[in-house]
C-alpha cells in the first residue's frame, strides 16, 4: 500500500495524536492547510502551538504564507478562528482545553515542533510535552492533534522515538482515489505516486491530476511502482504530461514502471520521447 500505514490527513478523527515528518515546505503546507481547512469546514476551533518562536512571529510568518494562496486560512488567522500560541509557558493541556468555546464543534491542534528546550525524542522534557498533548486529545473526546517535524533534523532512530510519542504518522490526502486507482502527491521530487489500474474508468482522474501538477517545476516524477495495469491512452497521458508545462525543457521521470508499460513504450516508440526518462523499471 502506498504511503505505508500512514493516515491521510483528511481521515483524522477526534482522539488522534499523529505526526507529520515533512521533507520540504511544500509537503508541510499541503498537509497543514488541508488539516486546518477541514477544521474550518467543520466549525472547529483551530489552535497553532509554535515551538521555539514567539507567537507574534509565528503568526506573521503564517500570515505571509497564507496570503500567497489560501485566503480562507488567512481570514481565519486574522479574525481569531485560528489562534496562535507559544508551546512553552502554560501547560499544553491547559492551553488546548481553553481553545474551545461556545459554538465550536471540537478543537484541532497543530504543534510546530523544532529542536528546542524541550529536547529531542527520548528526553524527559520532550516526552512530557507530547504526553500532555496526547492526553488532551484522547481524554477530551473532541480534540485531535497534529505535530509537525522536519525529518531532515532527525535520524531513523529519532524518528522511531517520535513514533513512540504519537499514535502514528500522517500523509497528504490523495488527489484522486476511486478504488481502482489512487494518486498521491510527491514532494521531493515533485510529482505523483500511482497505485492501481490506469484504464478508461480512471483516465479522467489521471488527466486531472497531471494537469494539476506545477507547470513551473523543472522536473517531475511519476512513481509507477504500484501500477498493475496501464492501457495505451493512459500511457499516452503519462508520456505527454509536458503538454501542460510552461517549462520548455522539463524532465519527466517515469519511476519503477511495470513491464507492461516498458513493453508498450518500446512498441509505440515512445521510449524516445524528448524529456521523458525511465528510472528503475520493475
Amino acid at each position: 500500500m502506498a504511503g505505508g500505514d500512514r493516515t491521510a490527513v483528511g481521515e483524522m478523527r477526534f482522539g488522534d495524536h499523529l505526526f507529520l515528518a515533512y521533507g520540504n515546505g511544500a509537503e508541510r503546507l499541503a498537509v497543514l492547510a488541508a488539516y486546518l481547512r477541514g477544521g474550518l469546514r467543520a466549525g472547529q476551533a483551530l489552535l497553532y502551538l509554535a515551538d521555539g518562536e514567539p507567537a507574534r512571529a509565528a503568526r506573521d510568518r503564517l500570515r505571509a504564507v497564507f496570503a500567497a494562496g489560501d485566503p480562507d486560512l488567512l481570514a481565519a488567522l486574522n479574525d481569531g478562528r485560528l489562534a496562535v500560541s507559544e508551546a512553552a509557558g502554560r501547560p499544553a493541556g491547559e492551553v488546548i482545553a481553553a481553545a474551545g468555546g461556545p459554538g465550536r464543534r471540537g478543537v484541532r491542534v497543530t504543534v510546530e515542533a523544532s529542536p528546542s528546550s524541550r529536547g529531542w525524542p527520548g528526553t524527559a522534557g520532550f516526552a512530557a510535552f507530547e504526553d500532555a498533548v496526547g492526553r488532551a486529545a484522547a481524554g477530551a473526546g473532541d480534540v485531535m492533534a497534529l505535530c509537525q517535524f522536519d525529518r531532515r533534523w532527525f535520524g531513523p532512530g529519532l524518528l522511531g522515538g517520535l513514533e513512540a510519542c504519537h499514535g502514528g504518522r500522517v500523509r497528504a490526502d490523495a488527489v484522486f482515489d476511486n478504488g481502482a486507482l489512487r494518486i498521491e502527491p510527491l514532494f521531493a521530487p515533485p510529482g505523483l505516486r500511482l497505485t492501481g489500474s490506469i484504464d478508461a474508468s480512471t483516465l479522467p482522474g489521471l488527466l486531472a491530476a497531471l494537469r494539476g501538477l506545477d507547470g513551473r517545476a523543472a522536473h517531475v516524477c511519476l512513481d509507477l511502482a504500484g501500477v498493475d495495469f496501464c492501457d495505451l491512452d493512459g500511457l499516452r497521458a503519462l508520456v505527454g504530461v509536458n503538454e501542460w508545462s510552461i517549462v520548455p525543457d522539463r524532465m519527466v521521470v517515469l519511476r519503477s514502471a511495470p513491464r507492461c508499460v516498458e513493453m508498450m513504450m518500446r512498441v509505440t516508440g515512445w521510449d524516445g520521447v524528448p524529456g521523458v526518462v525511465r528510472e528503475g523499471a520493475r
